[in-house]
């Protein structure tokens, strides 16, 4: 998942990148508004972070211009205004949740992650596609009961492909959601992690879980087994 930071304090928009980093989001960053805006508009982003006190341009005029733009990628605000009316008017503009400064960098994740499974269609951190079950606070992902040890990248592929089940996703959008830079979306590296996901996913090759289109994508469709079967 990408996420877009704008935050013109540096420290927390550093730690704010290094910790969403960590948790395994492709980011990008800026401590300007008007860039910012520009990233929203251009760039392929599944959620943003958007402070509203930013010295060039407000964070509310922001969301605005690409709620106008019919961007639709959840925004949570950031503010040091602890004011109801400041969180309401910010709400009105198209905001999805908002967090007062100074907050917890966990209560933080959460409300993020809560904001990219309710995008996708999600309400509950379990996302289950047939006998595929994936947990997102956990990061623990089973299959009949059975747990799969998955890498941080293919964890991360496979996330996106569940949280856009049925889907086909191209590989240009699969790897623009993933990686930050150019230099880093290799489809031989993608179609080497699909291959390992499809072997750990279903070892005896019975289900198929990740179908290749051809010459469009990749699809995760996986029916509900029969218990009886």
């Amino acid at each position: 998942m990408r996420i877009l930071v704008i935050e013109d304090e540096d420290t927390l928009r550093a730690q704010l990148v290094e910790r969403l980093r960590r948790e395994g989001y492709a980011v990008d960053e800026t401590g300007s508004g008007r860039e910012g805006e520009f990233f929203g508009l251009e760039y392929p982003i599944d959620a943003a972070i958007v402070d509203l006190g930013l010295p060039d341009m407000p964070g509310s005029n922001i969301i605005e211009s690409w709620r106008k733009q019919k961007r639709k990628f959840p925004v949570l605000i950031l503010t040091a205004r602890g004011r109801w009316e400041d969180k309401v008017a910010g709400l009105e503009l198209g905001a999805d949740d908002y967090l007062v400064k100074p907050f917890y960098h966990e209560e933080l994740l959460a409300r993020l992650r809560a904001l990219l499974r309710r995008a996708a269609g999600w309400s509950q951190s379990r996302i289950e596609v047939g006998p595929l079950v994936m947990d997102l606070g956990t990061k623990r992902v089973s299959v009949d009961e059975r747990e799969l040890e998955l890498t941080a990248l293919e964890f991360k592929v496979l996330e996106f492909l569940m949280l856009r089940a049925d889907d086909v996703i191209s590989k240009s959008e699969l790897t623009e959601h993933l990686y930050e830079d150019d230099s880093e979306r290799d489809s031989n590296v993608l179609e080497v992690i699909i291959g390992r996901l499809r072997k750990k996913i279903d070892p005896d090759r019975i289900l198929n879980p990740i179908e290749t289109i051809r010459g469009q994508g990749y699809r995760l469709r996986l029916a509900k087994r029969d218990p009886s079967t």
